[in-house]
């Protein structure tokens, strides 16, 4: 039951997944993600599936969507970055029969959602799960999209935004426990102490809460301390993404000659911008703490299998 859950709670209040629906994911079956997008939900509403073995590639992907005409869409933010891109460089690009596009993994950037709802008129719901979780607890919905946010607590699902001291608070460590949780890593006592409490997964997740909404801050080995004060990478990794020439971006620390940490961001441009410009949008954005010391023009950001940025890769580029 525990493993069929997802389909009872993201499968049936965000994807809405019925017998009519064609499914495609850009995330593969050996993904926890790929596994209950392509079969788990699917195979319980009776639903259809695509399956592509090959590499995720932006026009790969576009040709698929063309030919096999899915309902609904899953992917990640980094894929759905590759797509816009390419239908920004000229990509057939057809979303007629898409009605749903979800997105997990990573916190989606709200100007990238934006975009893509400019372009093709539909929303991504964005929302946030993990193995250990099982699947996504948290998601926006069709009718209640807020860019930025990973939305709200799916039915089924209970969330709690903790402090360093155990406290409910408004900013901290996200926990999550619900229908589909594991109950521990197999033969890993010591790692199941620590992110396994009393029914509770400790997600490692940092966020804020708001309305009843809740807001990814990034992970919490990734949040940066510049002169004593608390910097969310993905803030800043917004506001130079609300750049026009801005592809992708990812924010790390750098240690400048003194050893004082400042931010680091690592660009992937579409066309030649000086960096003159995106320093002047980030003044007029966010606190000078926040504020790129250093921005670091890139051909592509290193990714797992998956899409997920590499930061840890970032970090040993800025600390060479």
């Amino acid at each position: 039951r525990r493993a069929l859950f997802p389909a009872e709670g993201h499968g049936r209040h965000v994807a809405r997944i019925g017998p009519d629906d064609r499914v495609y994911s850009t995330a593969k079956l050996f993904f926890s993600y790929g596994l209950n997008n392509s079969m788990v939900i699917p195979l319980a509403a009776g639903a259809s599936v695509i399956l592509d073995p090959e590499r995720f590639s932006p026009e790969r992907a576009w040709r698929v969507i063309a030919a096999e005409r899915p309902t609904v869409l899953y992917s990640v933010p980094t894929a759905y970055a590759a797509l816009l891109a390419a239908a920004e460089g000229g990509t057939l690009s057809d979303t007629s029969s898409v009605r749903a596009c979800i997105s997990a993994g990573e916190a989606l950037p709200a100007p990238l959602g934006e975009r893509w709802q400019r372009r093709f008129g539909l929303p991504i719901l964005d929302g946030i799960g993990s193995t250990e979780i099982g699947y996504i607890a948290i998601s926006n919905t069709d009718d209640d999209v807020t860019p930025g946010s990973s939305g709200r607590v799916i039915p089924g699902y209970e969330a709690r935004v903790v402090d360093p001291d155990g406290a409910d608070a408004r900013e901290g460590t996200l926990w999550v426990r619900g229908g589909s949780t594991a109950i521990g890593y197999h033969g890993r006592p010591e790692a199941t102490a620590a992110a396994f409490r009393d029914g509770w997964v400790v997600t490692g997740d940092r966020y804020r809460v708001a309305d009843g909404r809740y807001y990814n801050l990034g992970r919490d080995d990734d949040m940066l301390r510049v002169g004593a004060q608390w910097v969310s990478p993905l803030e800043v990794e917004s506001v130079l993404l609300s750049h026009r020439s801005v592809a992708e971006c990812a924010v790390v620390g750098r240690a400048d000659a003194d050893g004082l940490l400042g931010v680091c961001a690592y660009v992937v441009l579409r066309e030649a911008t000086p960096p003159s410009e995106l320093e002047e949008l980030c003044a007029e954005r966010l606190a000078r703490h926040k504020r790129p010391r250093w921005i670091e023009p890139v051909g592509e950001l290193p990714k797992t299998a998956t899409g997920k940025i590499q930061r840890f890769r970032l970090r040993e580029a800025a600390r060479a």
